[in-house]
């Protein structure tokens, strides 16, 4: 059985003042090491579930577990927990905090507390990793949004967390900025971190993706892989998500079910993105 790094279990969640719950009892299991994709509509609860899973709120019903442990929400356990699960915001404004590259990247490790010495390892590292090094002492306020995003995954990967969450990582981005971010999350992944994306580009999840969830209404409708999730087209025509373009190629030429020449077909095409 597939170990499972992060677990929801039947948490529900409505904000202050809301009429609506953002999440109805959901229960979900992260695998490790997987590439996973987290699909719905707007509203659906894919960012609330993130949150939650970084401890930045806590459920009002349900246990979220982290290795078969349940969270603890005092300032020490949650620190330990940010270490461990990084999270990446939609609009990297909402995560940048320094006036320069190199001291946004430093933000977190020096609130950790760790050694002046191994802080500057770290974030020599990352700069190079994420390609900003030229970009170090650029003010932030001065990047372009795709640098923006390079800085804000660089905040959360110098932590080298286990677990990375994403929320919509390519929106607003064009073609070649896509291209690099999705180049830099294959050497991620490729390091060992488990990712799950948040996204409403089912092209690219459809081919980057080994392990999909598909949420309405704070509640799990399905998950499985690519070819499991998206051969439901009843129910995704229901939930009014519909089918990757790429699929329906498939489907049209009578390739969507010949297993191992599809997923020759979709490392191609993940190629092309990456």
């Amino acid at each position: 059985m597939q170990q499972s790094l992060l677990t929801f279990e039947q948490i529900y969640y409505t904000y202050p003042g809301a009429k609506k719950s953002a999440l109805n009892g959901i229960t979900l299991r992260i695998p490790q090491n997987k590439r996973c994709a987290l699909i719905g509509k707007n509203g659906c609860g894919k960012t609330t579930l993130f949150s939650l899973a970084n401890g930045l709120y806590k459920p009002q019903r349900g246990i979220v577990s982290w290795q078969d442990k349940p969270l603890q929400y005092d300032r020490k356990s949650l620190m330990k927990l940010r270490q461990k699960v990084g999270l990446v915001f939609q609009d990297p404004e909402q995560q940048l905090v320094a006036s320069t590259v190199e001291e946004d990247i430093s933000y977190g490790l020096c609130n950790f507390g760790l050694p002046i010495a191994e802080i500057q390892q770290r974030v020599s590292q990352a700069l190079v990793e994420f390609e900003l090094t030229e970009l170090a002492e650029r003010p932030v306020h001065h990047l372009s949004l795709g640098q923006k995003k390079r800085v804000s995954l660089a905040d959360v990967m110098v932590l080298r967390p286990e677990l990375l969450l994403l929320d919509e990582p390519t929106a607003y981005l064009d073609r070649p900025q896509s291209r690099n971010l999705m180049a830099l999350l294959k050497k991620i992944h490729d390091s060992g971190t488990t990712i799950v994306m948040a996204s409403h580009d089912l092209d690219l999840v459809y081919c980057w993706a080994d392990w999909i969830f598909v949420m309405d209404e704070g509640r799990l409708i399905l998950e499985g892989t690519p070819q499991d999730v998206f051969s439901q087209r009843d129910i995704l025509k229901n939930l009014q998500l519909g089918l990757p373009l790429i699929y329906e190629i498939l489907i049209n030429e009578g390739l969507a079910t010949e297993g191992t020449s599809l997923e020759r077909f979709r490392q191609k095409i993940l190629n092309i993105f990456c």
